[in-house]
């Protein structure tokens, strides 16, 4: 109760702003490698302090010799999940402002390219911006200024065209670019079985809140990338409901923050 009378506003705040940003950090690195990482320097943390508790002097010494160097460590460890979670910090804004129909339309065209590509087994990579700006992605590739469209889709990832390797970048109901390079995602946990092809989708959606729709070149199967997380086996029907749940999702909490 003694304390309970020096509480002041101000310490509660700092303590409420805390919890909310050790919050995030851990949404950003559930699913990835960071979350081992992140167990790993805890139970150092554990070793020093039951070390220096019962005079453990050597082990003590060694691991408070670490912990100076552990603020570098820490940099380079979590280098990806920094990334991911200032490019959403720095780029967040509102969702694109087109209209519900419009929307739905942009989508059901990506479905049916989707289905087509799988159908006659064309490897592709078409990415739909979120909230994080994929500006750096698009700059390097092709730009473009066109409607969504099934037609157009097919055309610029039949194997013919010079640019059908990279990734296609879709921003509200326009394809901005095609031809884009893609960070590969460094996951020791995905299985070899994945190429070039599906790496690249989850490395962008590792440090984006983009969806990344990729089709298999190999097999002709769907997959879909987001938030690190790699969703298999969709045919025309459950891919239309992903993305449209997907995109509920985002309206939602657009419209609680508003």
């Amino acid at each position: 109760m003694e304390i309970l009378k020096h509480l002041r506003w101000q310490d509660v705040l700092d303590i409420l702003l805390i919890a909310i940003i050790l919050y995030r950090l851990l949404l950003i690195i559930k699913g990835t490698k960071a979350v081992r990482i992140l167990i790993g320097l805890i139970v150092l943390l554990v070793a020093f302090l039951f070390s220096g508790y019962i005079g453990l002097y050597t082990m003590d010494w060694l691991i408070q010799s670490l912990w100076a160097q552990i603020v570098l460590a820490i940099v380079i460890l979590f280098q990806p999940e920094i990334r991911r979670a200032l490019a959403q910090m720095g780029e967040a804004r509102f969702f694109p402002s087109f209209t519900s129909a419009e929307e739905l339309k942009s989508l059901e065209e990506i479905v049916k390219a989707s289905v087509a590509l799988s159908n006659r087994k064309i490897g592709a990579l078409i990415v739909i911006e979120r909230n994080t700006s994929l500006k750096d992605f698009v700059e390097i590739g092709s730009p473009l200024d066109a409607r969504v469209s099934r037609e157009l889709i097919l055309s610029i990832f039949h194997p013919t065209s010079p640019i059908h390797d990279g990734a296609l970048v879709i921003r509200g109901n326009r394809i901005v670019a095609a031809g884009c390079f893609l960070p590969l995602t460094l996951s020791a946990v995905l299985s070899k079985a994945y190429g070039t092809r599906h790496r690249a989708g989850i490395g962008l959606s590792e440090e984006t809140d983009a969806i990344v729709i990729i089709i298999s070149e190999e097999t002709g199967g769907i997959a879909a990338a987001v938030g690190g997380r790699l969703e298999q086996n969709f045919d025309m029907g459950t891919l239309r409901d992903f993305l449209a749940d997907v995109f509920t999702a985002s309206k939602k909490r657009k419209n609680e923050k508003g």
